[in-house]
């Protein structure tokens, strides 16, 4: 049999694109846990073509109903069910994407478990850093990104010295406003704002790509992941997003990591690691792309950006502060109760008023992330 993996969130984009590999990999993975939110249709069906051994629903009122559908498989509701699957005896590797916050304590269940991570939820080291990287380094555990910018500067660094690196390079697309004059940003509405010019991702995340809070988030990302001080993290704009990031070291060497902008092998690099196996897309046609553009990031412009950059200079609670403030700022601008330059403004109006703490426990990254959504909603 072949690997042994759990799934967090397999009913959002990372989960059908993991399951897709798990297809196209045939026996060198298998599916023991699923968990969703709400989806419990699709979640069904999953079940019934993968047979896991235990699953979970966020929602327990739809638990139950899928217990009911699936009565040969054990279907477990609310957060401590997705603990459940997280931390499943028989996972060798977990795959957390589940979205926001809520991945957090799953996560960090799994990794005291001793089980491998395939990390695709940003929030769990935006939010928990610290905790994640010392619960990783006690419990011995690997953990393997799961973003195509940070599966690249993770092959980058495959093989080099730590010390040897002089600057990591995030690069981005620029998201759906790269070319938007500034003074033209104020009308911007949703449906300009999901119009991503290369991926289709959930709302969430395409909207913190046309802020760039995506890249600030991967920014504080990187600095857990790699060990490297804010200072030496750089976002590059690259609209053709086919160098997915870039390591440049001390001898002035720099190595960079491409392909097509598809998320197909960032997860089956994940999942199969260290093992590469063939792939699911194309040969890459370099005569496709004649010309590789890249700009400066623009902070002013994409205010989130500056803000996440001053969340982690501030250090402590502010990037899970920061964090938790922008998942509700965004869920308001989806649901058109605010602008798309009020997700900054008010961002940072909330963030000029947080009394920094040091969280050094889950229960109290939790109390910072409340107060957080509750001020978040009121501003």
């Amino acid at each position: 049999m072949g690997k042994k993996i759990g799934i967090l969130g397999s009913t959002g984009s990372i989960g059908k694109n993991a399951l897709k590999v798990v297809d196209h990999l045939g026996g060198e993975l298998e599916v023991v846990a699923l968990s969703a939110k709400t989806n419990i249709d699709l979640l069904e069906t999953q079940a019934r073509r993968y047979r896991p051994e235990l699953i979970a629903v966020w929602d327990k009122e739809k638990a139950a109903i899928l217990q009911k559908r699936l009565p040969k498989i054990p279907v477990l509701g609310g957060e401590e069910g997705v603990i459940a699957v997280a931390t499943h005896s028989s996972n060798e590797l977990l795959l957390s994407a589940i979205f926001g916050f809520e991945g957090v304590l799953p996560t960090l269940r799994a990794i005291e478990a001793g089980i491998d991570i395939a990390l695709a939820n940003k929030e769990v080291l935006v939010a928990a850093g610290l905790l994640v990287k010392s619960l990783v380094s006690k419990h011995n555990v690997k953990l393997i990104p799961v973003d195509s910018e940070h599966t690249a500067i993770y092959q980058c660094l495959t093989g080099e010295n730590p010390t040897d690196v002089h600057r990591i390079l995030l690069t981005a697309s620029g998201g759906p406003f790269r070319e938007v004059p500034y003074e033209h940003l104020q009308k911007m509405n949703v449906d300009d704002a999901l119009n991503h010019p290369n991926y289709a991702m959930g709302a969430k995340v395409t909207i913190d790509s046309s802020t760039l809070m995506n890249k600030g988030l991967e920014m504080i990302e990187a600095h857990y992941l790699y060990d490297v001080p804010l200072e030496q993290i750089e976002v590059v704009v690259h609209p053709q997003q086919v160098i997915h990031s870039m390591v440049e070291f001390v001898d002035g060497s720099i190595i960079s990591q491409m392909g097509y902008p598809d998320m197909l092998p960032p997860i089956q690099y994940a999942l199969t690691h260290p093992k590469r196996i063939q792939g699911m897309l194309q040969q890459f046609d370099f005569a496709s792309y004649p010309t590789l553009e890249f700009f400066p990031a623009d902070e002013v412009k994409f205010r989130c950006l500056h803000l996440a950059y001053e969340s982690l200079r501030a250090g402590g609670s502010m990037p899970c502060f920061m964090n938790a403030a922008n998942e509700i700022l965004v869920a308001r601008f989806l649901q058109r109760e605010i602008g798309w330059m009020e997700i900054s403004t008010k961002l940072e109006t909330l963030m000029e008023s947080h009394q920094i703490q040091t969280p050094s426990q889950y229960d109290e990254l939790l109390a910072v992330d409340r107060h957080a959504r509750q001020l978040a909603l009121n501003i």
